[in-house]
């Protein structure tokens, strides 16, 4: 199977990356030490190429009322052109299809960005339901074909200062830009770019979209102001510690996502009903979504390993690694009911049990530890 390349591939073979298969696109893992690219963005600069992931465009009249009922937390939050939403897209029996970030750029456009390895199955699912609603949007992607749009991401605490640096035009429309809000600049050295205060490593920065025939070029123009270059590994610790899930790996459309500590992207409070809704207000909350750190040597944390309540009811965890920042192993895990933070549980690693202290999300924000 030929992979996926995204606009960046070139750039990266030059700077020598190790290249993977991730989710059938040719991806860079890391440029050399993934240590060193994951505390470059605790404490300076890095840019992660995520151009495999998937903007989506939906643009009508009856935009805001199609994606009222399409999404699980409630558009109606988005009243300032600009102004940002993470969300669950659920299915009827309420998993998760995927978790996304949509803007409001104005009533009858709307932009929504999806995970790269759910985009197809997302777009078939928008298109699906608007025919079925009779909404009558247009549901343009932009990551292939006519006009596509590569995804830039800065991040660390020093980013949006070489952003500006990069793109001084951008300056003044984003330098009073609140966390989760983005604006859109016609007049960069690299065409109309949207720049949106988000990320997905717990530090501060912009991710930016440009035209992908223009992504390199601001690559390299960022790589000259002195942004390191990250790959997937540091990207992984990095949303690890600031205990972000990852689609497939924390939850998928099996999950019950008020199980999978995204009960606070979900609106059950309004009268609006979205796809789902009744499936979630059925089950309720059966499981909580935590943070472990491993108390004892001889092992590192793993996704599917158990995790042992003191009353021996049984969790697992979802996503494990080793901290660079906190120099220990750390894990999501979904546990039961009656597991509180401050607990002692045992960690099935291979033939042996470790305990680990239960601790509440994040481990680390800001370049802090937040959980010791």
């Amino acid at each position: 199977m030929t992979l996926k390349a995204t606009p960046l591939n070139s750039a990266h073979r030059a700077l020598g990356a190790k290249m993977v298969d991730f989710g059938g696109w040719d991806m860079p893992v890391n440029y050399g030490s993934q240590i060193e690219e994951h505390n470059a963005v605790r404490s300076d600069a890095g840019m992660f190429d995520v151009s495999h992931m998937c903007v989506v465009d939906v643009k009508g009249d009856n935009t805001r009322a199609f994606l009222r009922g399409l999404l699980a937390n409630n558009v109606d939050k988005l009243q300032t052109p600009g102004k940002a939403l993470y969300s669950c897209m659920l299915n009827p029996e309420g998993g998760v299809i995927d978790d996304l970030i949509v803007y409001f750029l104005s009533e009858d456009w709307f932009r929504i960005v999806v995970n790269a390895g759910t985009a197809d199955k997302d777009v078939a699912w928008m298109n699906g339901q608007n025919a079925a609603t009779s909404s009558g949007v247009s549901i343009t992607q932009r990551r292939d074909g006519n006009d596509p749009i590569a995804l830039v991401a800065v991040q660390g605490p020093n980013a949006r200062a070489k952003v500006w640096q990069v793109l001084p035009t951008t300056q003044a429309a984003t330098e009073n830009l609140k966390p989760f809000n983005a604006a859109i600049v016609g007049d960069t050295a690299f065409g109309e770019a949207m720049v949106a205060r988000t990320g997905y490593t717990g530090e501060d920065g912009f991710e930016i979209g440009v035209p992908a025939s223009q992504a390199e070029a601001l690559w390299n123009a960022l790589l000259a102001a002195g942004v390191k270059p990250a790959g997937l590994g540091a990207r992984d610790t990095l949303r690890l510690e600031a205990g972000m899930n990852l689609y497939g790996q924390d939850m998928d459309e099996t999950t019950n996502p008020l199980d999978a500590g995204l009960a606070w992207t979900i609106d059950l409070v309004s009268e609006r009903d979205f796809i789902g809704k009744a499936a979630l207000q059925a089950k309720g909350q059966q499981a909580q979504f935590v943070g472990l750190i491993l108390r004892e040597k001889g092992g590192i944390l793993r996704a599917h390993q158990r995790v042992i309540a003191a009353s021996g009811n049984v969790g697992e965890i979802t996503s494990g690694t080793f901290s660079p920042s906190m120099q220990q192993a750390i894990a999501l895990a979904r546990v039961p009911m009656d597991v509180a933070v401050g607990d002692t549980v045992q960690v099935a690693i291979r033939d042996k049990h470790l305990a680990a202290s239960v601790v509440k999300l994040p481990f680390v924000r800001n370049g802090k530890v937040l959980a010791a």
